[in-house]
């Protein structure tokens, strides 16, 4: 072997020594290159900085972790640590590793028929959410991570172009839910996962964040893979007034959590963000009278505005949400004494109104108010303090149908002609489920002439002007009775009597009260020994009770006494003087402020 041969294969070796040291060098700038690209994409999302290696070493060693409330897929909210959205096959995604957490872990009945609801409409089958298990393992196969730095809410809008779900389902959800857990606040960011377009009043949203809300859409610019390293899924629906009758006809909620002080806290958040200030001392009384100018039209608006003006003494203002802002119209209604509006989403602005408004409501020929009473709902929550009206169109010359129109605008044309001339003949529309039935759009979108001598005449017998505030009856609940005692006593077979002593709450100072009343129980009990059947032991049960009041009243057991069921009888015959005959056990009373 010659030199010449050992210099070639020695250079030989270290040229592939440094080709291949350059080719490690290149890849390892291309990955942090690559890092950096995520890091950056990272930082468009939020100005929080985030150590990219730091978030992708915490998610292929601890995985992603979920602990939710709620014990159905209808009331859970879930919080989430590095809880991940593949972009291109659109599904969230819950990474496995031995420190992952999912309470509460359900198994197969996750599917049953979701984990939870996006939207705060009960279980809409367009509004369910879950997501897809692997390994974190697998992200080594997977696109790098953009990870999300902020506190992510997410959730899906039901209708955004219709104003009613824009406050009733989004909007007043969005704000108590930011509420109810300590990681969320007007930092957080809302991402809007149900696919619709910004909407017509996307800016009413951007009020629910100091961050701009992202959509679906959006989200595919962002990465392949992003991985929100806290968030929260889904909405509390605890302030929701009203169903809209997917399994059964529309109306007011089974059972309504929600108050007018809570809607108007959020009134007052939002008056806040449109930079009204409200007027306590408004000098003029006015009028509001919503105008539509597509469909539900008043066709004797301008007579209508004279005559109201003239009845009750006071200006009258045209305002629609075509030509007003949004602003502008909140101004107007937060300091208006009544609101007269046909049918429809606008309504929703009577939550604005000062306490005492009169709330006028009007509905076409053959739509029954009581069927239909999302804003009489609203109106009458407790401390909400609005007064209330429905007027119908009763005459049917006064109603101006439109059957050629399309389907979704109230045309029949497309029906049979049968169907057609039942549908027209029909005096009112029958309970119905939502959302296509033609008899109902068919009646919805008449226009209208205003029978005035009959509205006002409703208006008058309804209401009392002048009324800005009324004493909310909802007050405060006195505690439990203290130092109880029953004692009981019988004399023969001709008497017996039972004495019963308390001292009252002690909140009960500071309460601005008129009257106080109890209520005491006597409950039949068997004798702990079972051979003695003839003996029973009744239990006196004392407590403060109220109709008109919240919970707080906690009911107290008394001492135990022996009777024989002869003296029950005659101690339960010693009360009947004191108490009803038909409850000749039970002490009714209330207590009234």
């Amino acid at each position: 072997m010659n030199i010449s041969a050992v210099f070639n294969a020695l250079l030989v070796s270290i040229m592939a020594a440094v080709l291949w040291k350059h080719v490690k060098l290149l890849e390892q700038f291309y990955v942090i290159e690559e890092e950096l690209e995520l890091t950056r994409q990272s930082q468009e999302l939020s100005q929080v900085r985030i150590d990219y290696q730091a978030a992708l070493q915490a998610l292929v060693e601890d995985g992603t972790r979920m602990v939710c409330s709620g014990r159905m897929h209808t009331d859970r909210v879930c919080r989430f640590e590095s809880l991940c959205y593949s972009t291109e096959a659109e599904e969230f995604v819950f990474f496995h590793s031995n420190s992952s957490i999912m309470l509460p872990n359900l198994g197969p009945r996750r599917f049953q028929p979701a984990l939870l609801d996006l939207s705060s409409v009960d279980d809409h089958n367009t509004q369910y959410f879950n997501f897809i298990e692997l390994p974190a393992a697998a992200l080594k196969f997977m696109p790098k991570p953009v990870f999300v730095p902020d506190v992510a809410l997410i959730m899906n809008r039901f209708n955004p172009d219709n104003l009613m779900h824009v406050f009733h389902d989004d909007l007043i959800p969005i704000f108590y839910t930011i509420q109810q857990f300590a990681d969320l606040d007007f930092e957080s960011r809302l991402f809007f996962m149900e696919g619709w377009n910004e909407g017509l009043h996307f800016e009413l949203y951007k009020f629910m964040s100091n961050k701009q809300p992202l959509l679906k859409e959006q989200l595919k610019t962002l990465g392949r893979l992003l991985c929100f390293t806290k968030s929260y899924v889904g909405l509390s629906k605890i302030t929701t007034w009203y169903q809209y009758g997917f399994v059964q006809p529309q109306g007011p909620k089974a059972n309504i959590l929600v108050s007018g002080n809570e809607i108007r806290h959020f009134a007052k958040f939002m008056m806040g963000k449109l930079n009204i200030t409200k007027d306590q001392n408004a000098a003029e009384a006015y009028i509001v009278l919503f105008s539509r100018s597509m469909n539900r039209l008043i066709v004797n608006e301008a007579e209508l505005l004279l005559a109201l003006a003239q009845e009750f003494q006071m200006k009258t203002i045209t305002v629609s949400l075509e030509d007003h802002s949004f602003a502008d119209i909140v101004r107007l209604i937060s300091n208006a004494t009544m609101l007269v509006s046909m049918h429809g989403a606008q309504l929703i602005t009577s939550l604005f109104l000062p306490k005492g408004a009169i709330v006028v409501e009007l509905f076409p020929y053959g739509v029954n108010p009581e069927h239909y009473t999302p804003y009489k709902t609203l109106s009458t929550l407790p401390g909400m303090e609005l007064q209330y009206v429905a007027w119908q169109n009763t005459e049917e010359e006064n109603t101006i149908a439109y059957p050629n129109r399309p389907w979704e605008q109230g045309g029949i044309v497309h029906l049979d002609k049968t169907e057609q001339e039942r549908i027209k003949k029909s005096k009112e529309v029958p309970r119905h489920l939502c959302c296509r039935n033609p008899e109902w759009l068919f009646r919805i979108y008449q226009d209208t002439k205003v029978n005035i001598s009959s509205l006002i005449q409703v208006i008058k017998s309804k209401t009392k002007l002048g009324s800005r505030r009324q004493k909310w009856t909802q007050g405060l609940y006195p505690g439990k009775v203290r130092e109880s005692k029953c004692q009981a006593s019988a004399q023969g077979t001709g008497e017996a009597k039972l004495f019963v002593s308390w001292q009252i709450p002690w909140n009960l100072k500071f309460l601005k009260v008129r009257d106080v009343k109890y209520e005491v129980w006597i409950q039949e009990q068997v004798a702990p020994d079972s051979r003695s059947s003839s003996s029973t032991h009744p239990d006196c049960v004392g407590k403060q009770m109220s109709e008109n009041m919240p919970s707080g009243s906690v009911p107290l057991m008394f001492s135990s006494i022996s009777f024989n069921l002869k003296e029950i009888y005659q101690l339960k015959q010693a009360f009947s003087s004191h108490i009803d005959s038909n409850l000749a056990t039970r002490w009714n009373s209330e207590i009234v402020f």
